[in-house]
């Protein structure tokens, strides 16, 4: 081990700011028995969804668009819940372009694959343009958050894409005061607005040796921000996953 690595304390705890996986034999649960490292769950946002009669004063017709980008499982829940709602039948020549394989895979609850077109990026919305610029003549919609970056629009347009934006959730704070403080030895974040929730919920949150885990380039740019020392990025060439990355960064470590 070198100089610099022995200085840097082991990870023993990890605080993974998203609900608990569903299944229990999870990479996060194959990291902890490998590694003895104690991984705790706990969302830091919730996502509450926009209702019909909110939804028609942004006087978007879904029925308009031909294809739709899914960037979270949110997005598709949402515009599906508001579909039915407001009575939309989804036509079957609909084409779905989704930030990863894993959300293509979880649009297929909603859809029969057979007969949709659907197209996969690798973590980021950037990574679908090449597939969008196909369908340069059909109009896309973006079921988003109502806190949505912009420099992926700002790109479709530049490429004379027709884009629109529909707000169909909102991202809000979860209140964390039950857990007292957050004493880890490693936090990871998948959102900017979990690293906006930490300081609402502990102002005086200092980082001293917590390891700060974020993936994707927004959520990256947020720790930045925040002023907060990043020491584990995902996706990377090596480790597409979060779970990847934080062993990559253990096995580093941990020796």
């Amino acid at each position: 081990m070198s100089e610099q690595n022995a200085r840097i304390p082991k990870v023993k705890s990890i605080l993974v700011s998203q609900p608990q996986p569903d299944n229990v034999r999870n990479p996060y649960h194959d990291i902890a028995k490998k590694y003895n490292i104690k991984i705790d769950f706990r969302p830091f946002i919730k996502v509450e969804g926009v209702n019909a009669k909110d939804f028609r004063q942004q006087k978007i017709n879904l029925a308009d668009y031909t294809c739709v980008i899914f960037n979270s499982r949110y997005a598709i829940d949402n515009f599906f819940r508001l579909c039915t709602d407001l009575r939309i039948e989804v036509p079957a020549t609909t084409k779905y372009f989704c930030i990863s394989e894993n959300i293509g895979v979880y649009v297929q609850k909603f859809i029969q694959l057979r007969k949709r077109k659907v197209f996969y990026g690798n973590g980021r919305l950037t990574d679908l343009i090449p597939n969008i610029t196909k369908f340069k003549d059909e109009k896309f919609l973006l079921p988003c958050t109502d806190k949505m970056q912009g420099d992926f629009i700002n790109e479709l347009n530049r490429l004379n894409i027709h884009i629109q934006e529909a707000i169909m959730f909102k991202t809000v704070s979860n209140d964390l005061s039950d857990l007292k403080d957050v004493n880890y030895d490693m936090i990871a974040f998948f959102s900017p607005y979990g690293v906006k929730s930490l300081f609402e919920n502990f102002p005086a949150f200092e980082q001293k040796n917590t390891r700060i885990a974020a993936f994707g380039q927004s959520t990256q740019a947020a720790v930045r921000d925040a002023n907060l020392r990043l020491d584990v990025e995902a996706p990377t060439a090596t480790a597409p996953s979060m779970p990847g990355a934080i062993e990559d960064y253990i096995k580093k470590v941990n020796r």
